[in-house]
C-alpha cells in the first residue's frame, strides 16, 4: 500500500477548573465555536461540541499528524487564553488538569453524536461525576 489512511474518531471530555460553572449560556456558543475553529486548524474536523457549565464534550476526527495529547493540550490552552483575553468570565478562567479521550467506532458515531447533542437533558438525570465514573467503568479503567 503506497498511501496511508486513517479515520479515528475521538470523543474527548474535559472539565473546568474545580468544576466551576464557568460556561454559561451567554458564552457557550462562543467557546464551542472557538474550540471547533482551533480543532479544524489542527486538521481535526469536528462533528459536534456540547457540554454543561462545568465540562465539554467534543467528537472529532484525529489528525494523522497529531497525538491526542497534543491536540487537547493546544485546545485547552488556546481556549483558556481566548476566554480570559475576551473577559468572557468574571473570574480568571482555567480548565482542570487532565481529560478523557475515547476512540469511537464508525458504527456508533451517530449514537455518540446524539449523546453529546443531548447533554443538557442527560445531565438532568446524572451528574458529571456519575457520567465520568460510568465511562471509566465502561472502558475498564479503575478511577
Amino acid at each position: 500500500m503506497s498511501h496511508s489512511f486513517n479515520k479515528i474518531w475521538i470523543h474527548a471530555i474535559w472539565a473546568t477548573n474545580e468544576r466551576r460553572l464557568f460556561i454559561n449560556q451567554s458564552i457557550e456558543q462562543k467557546v464551542h465555536r472557538y474550540i471547533a475553529e482551533q480543532l479544524k486548524e489542527q486538521g481535526c474536523p469536528v462533528r459536534i461540541i456540547n457540554g454543561m457549565p462545568d465540562h465539554i464534550h467534543c467528537l472529532f476526527l484525529l489528525s494523522p499528524q497529531k497525538s491526542i495529547a497534543e491536540v487537547i493540550k493546544q485546545i485547552k490552552g488556546s481556549s483558556s487564553h481566548f476566554i480570559n483575553q475576551n473577559n468572557l468570565t468574571v473570574d480568571k478562567f482555567a480548565w482542570q488538569t487532565g481529560y478523557a479521550a475515547y476512540s469511537v467506532s464508525e458504527s456508533v458515531v451517530e449514537k455518540v453524536f446524539h449523546y453529546i447533542q443531548n447533554q443538557k437533558e442527560h445531565h438532568q438525570k446524572k451528574t458529571f461525576q456519575q457520567e465520568y465514573d460510568d465511562f471509566l467503568q465502561l472502558y475498564g479503567i479503575n478511577g
